[in-house]
């Protein structure tokens, strides 16, 4: 029977970020130690406390899990840790109840006669085997696709990209990551020539402004946002600049908050650095030592005048001088990046616009001084490091055939085994090619596409598609395993060990605290008995995938990784058991990891070491090793401009509104696990509409109203609320599946459902292949009153 904990730090619903602790400039953040147990254990009955890190974000928040009598009662903040000092948001402080859920998946299931009915591993592995064997042989190794999660662990990744890669030798494995990091990777590519964030969240320590870049902090990484409430409730508080069009906590906090048009990010930040060049906010020196693209730039920006860009983005000039003198006058500048830029129109070039900002002002490389593009999910930095998300492992780089090379010589193989030739598959590439019958075997890992991808009638299509065989890997009966031949119940955090590594560069070590509930198995056990029993073999008759267990897996795995920017070698578990977790890179030279990259000039730029060689960021057409060799031969840090240029949605007569979706606090991604958490669950229990209360008072709408939002795809309805949002804009939280229960039945074509994607039609950034989640045109309509509900 699952327990309601009782919150030693209070209600942490009502306040999720808890008592201040301020402190000034330069000083270390106070320790704040929270704690939730179940109700009627106290911490000295807690028989063990197990190290983890937080699982439901990406900002790595340690703690230590509570166990008695075999099971999870509650969990800790770790005080020691450099990434949250002991503090935990309501996600960490709740959601390990989501383990002890009833609905948890226990035994495999297979598809028979239509239904799914449970069987043992071994008829479920060998359908999946039989399936796989079949599929390769008589169309080819690319008839086969894998789609995982950014919520697993190091060691599983990298054991999928090897038998995925190297085994099966299809191109085909991208994760979820590509939904909500595609473009910080890709940004950092354009722009540093490899992966890897230059930033540390201790620059919110140092820093003396601090900007958010389409980056909801108080909701999404809750934890520094306490870090950043402390620091401004501290002396000498830093400038906050908030680029949102909602009023957001971190808005209303802000010394400047520009809420531009949905879509003209470009057009703002090129309006930005037009004003930082024309005052001289620049540092010539690093420019000229460090950097390649100056005078492009320049010229670019040179018409895009705040009081053009106030045209285009609807925001006030003297607003954007304004933010621009905040920018360009910082001695210590902290930008961070999410999904407001990461989602929308020109997602790349908006990002590297961020990056450029940094590199024309010499903000890198030192503390407060630097670059976050944000991940959204928990692992995502893993899944790009361990080639899981549409690139090399080690960020190595496809057209280079060195690179290929030695992957092929860390793996034993051939380099003709990895495939190469072309781009590896990015997801919705994946889907497209399930659509066509390309693709016939899909694998889903720990993730929940039938709610997060865009168009949600057509992905329901794709999986019921007859002769596409679907293999998903889960906890529970999501959404999406209900269209899967086969299911596989998977163990999860707090039930398997592992490594994982959070957006600043930070790797945890998280423990196995109890054992997985029935025959339930960690994902790595899942993919080393496939391997096994696919037989896959390296060049010399040996086992490809020769490792048993996460440890041998995270060693494996740190082979990979030597002499790469991810360079993991002075990493073990022996030394992740230690207070804090460690920020890659981590060598004999830096033993106790690396704090910031770049502080002497960029590392992995140059044309024989660069993970890319860059994309146009308009069309996203690559621009091939002779140009980049052409245009950066010395391997500096790149400057790369680009224009503005409009969204291919835009509001119209029939759909005048911008909608745009995202996240709430009190859950993560589809619900999966929140939707199952009492607090969290009646904290948000569905969907809603948010409004502005000038477009509420033109339609007549009040607070409460049912409401029916449609598109040129689909139609959604939730009840409204009147908010501080930009006019013209509705939002509405992506995370509800089709109607009342976290897997619900399909909605009936035709008929409004609840999950916000729905709304959105199938578009993606041209260069990271990142969905535009929020660039749809909308229109709004009364369905019923709030005055009509049976409870009014």
């Amino acid at each position: 029977m699952r327990r309601t904990p009782a919150n030693v730090c209070g209600d942490r619903i009502a306040d999720p970020w808890g008592n201040r602790t301020p402190y000034g400039q330069g000083g270390q953040w106070p320790v704040r130690t929270d704690t939730c147990l179940a109700a009627g254990v106290a911490e000295d009955e807690v028989e063990a406390w197990v190290q983890a890190a937080s699982l439901l974000h990406s900002d790595g928040d340690a703690m230590d899990i509570a166990v008695r009598d075999g099971r999870i009662v509650g969990v800790r903040g770790r005080a020691g840790d450099r990434v949250n000092r002991g503090r935990l948001e309501p996600k960490d402080l709740y959601a390990w109840q989501a383990n002890g859920s009833a609905d948890r998946l226990t035994r495999p299931l297979v598809r028979d006669g239509g239904r799914l009915v449970e069987c043992d591993w071994t008829a479920a592995m060998d359908r999946i085997v039989t399936g796989s064997r079949e599929l390769i042989a008589s169309e080819g190794p690319e008839a086969v696709a894998f789609y995982t999660s950014g919520q697993l662990f190091l060691e599983e990744y990298y054991t999928l990209a090897v038998l995925a890669r190297a085994g099966i030798g299809t191109p085909h494995l991208d994760g979820n990551t590509r939904l909500c990091t595609a473009t910080a990777a890709e940004a950092l590519k354009e722009s540093f020539g490899s992966d890897g964030q230059p930033g540390s969240y201790e620059d919110i320590d140092h820093a003396d402004a601090i900007a958010l870049f389409g980056h909801n902090i108080a909701e999404t990484q809750v934890v520094q946002w306490m870090r950043i409430l402390d620091r401004i409730d501290g002396p000498q508080p830093p400038h906050l600049l908030c680029v949102d069009p909602r009023l957001t906590p971190v808005a209303r906090r802000a010394t400047v908050h520009l809420a531009p048009r949905l879509g003209t990010n470009v057009a703002l930040l090129n309006a930005l650095m037009h004003e930082i060049i024309r005052h001289g906010w620049t540092d010539p020196a690093y420019v000229a030592r460090h950097t390649v693209g100056f005078d492009a730039l320049r010229e670019q920006v040179k018409p895009c005048t705040p009081r053009w860009a106030a045209e285009i983005c609807d925001v006030p000039a003297a607003a954007i001088g304004e933010a621009a003198e905040l920018l360009g006058t910082a001695d210590r500048l902290l930008s961070t990046v999410l999904q407001g830029f990461y989602q929308a129109n020109q997602a790349t070039a908006a990002a590297v616009q961020v990056n450029n900002l940094h590199l024309i002002r010499g903000m890198l490389g030192r503390p407060g001084a630097g670059v976050l593009q944000m991940n959204g999910q928990p692992t995502a930095e893993n899944t790009r490091e361990c080639g899981a998300d549409g690139d090399l492992p080690g960020f190595r780089n496809w057209q280079n055939e060195d690179h290929v090379a030695d992957l092929a010589r860390v793996w034993n193989v051939e380099p003709s085994a990895i495939p190469h030739d072309a781009p590896p598959t990015h997801a919705m590439k994946i889907f497209q090619l399930a659509e066509e019958g390309a693709v016939r075997m899909l694998w889903i890992s720990a993730t929940n596409p039938a709610v997060s991808l865009p168009e949600l009638a057509r992905i329901r299509s794709i999986l019921s598609r007859e002769g596409l065989f679907t293999v998903v890997q889960d906890l529970y009966l999501t959404e999406t395993a209900q269209f899967a031949d086969v299911v596989l119940p998977a163990a999860t955090w707090g039930e398997k060990t592992g490594t994982f590594t959070n957006a600043d560069r930070t790797v945890h070590l998280c423990e196995k605290a109890v054992d997985p509930p029935g025959e339930a198995r960690p994902d790595l056990d899942i993919f080393l008995d496939y391997a096994a029993r696919m037989g896959f073999e390296d060049k010399d008759g040996g086992p490809l995938v020769h490792w048993s267990g996460p440890e041998e897996a995270f060693e494996a795995w740190k082979l990979c990784s030597v002499g790469r920017p991810c360079d993991y070698t002075g990493l073990s578990y022996g030394k992740l058991r230690g207070p804090s977790g460690i920020q890659w890179p981590c060598t004999d030279q830096a033993p106790d990891g690396t704090a910031r990259l770049y502080g002497d000039g960029v590392d992995w730029a140059h044309p024989d070491r660069c993970e890319t060689y860059g994309k146009d960021l308009v069309t996203g057409e690559p621009l091939g090793e002779e140009r980049y060799r052409s245009m950066n031969p010395d391997g500096k840090a790149l400057i790369r401009p680009a224009p503005y240029v409009a969204p291919q949605e835009w509001p119209d007569e029939n759909h005048p509104f911008h909608l745009t979706t995202g996240r709430t606090l009190y859950h993560f991604h589809t619900r999966t696990k929140t939707g199952r958490v009492p607090q969290l669950a009646d904290a948000a229990p569905d969907v809603w509409v948010e409004i502005a209360a000038s477009d509420a008072a033109h339609l007549g709408l009040a607070e409460g109203d049912l409401v029916e939002v449609t598109t040129r795809c689909g139609a959604l309805r939730g009840r409204l609320r009147i908010t501080s949002l930009r006019p013209g804009v509705l939002f509405v939280p992506f995370h509800y599946g089709y109607w009342d229960t976290p897997a619900g039945s399909a909605p009936v074509p035709g008929e409004a459902g609840r999950a916000a994607n729905e709304l959105i039609a199938t578009l993606w950034d041209p260069v990271s292949k990142q969905p535009q989640f929020k660039t749809a045109a909308a229109a709004l309509s009364l369905v019923e009153r709030a005055a009509a509900r049976p409870d009014h």
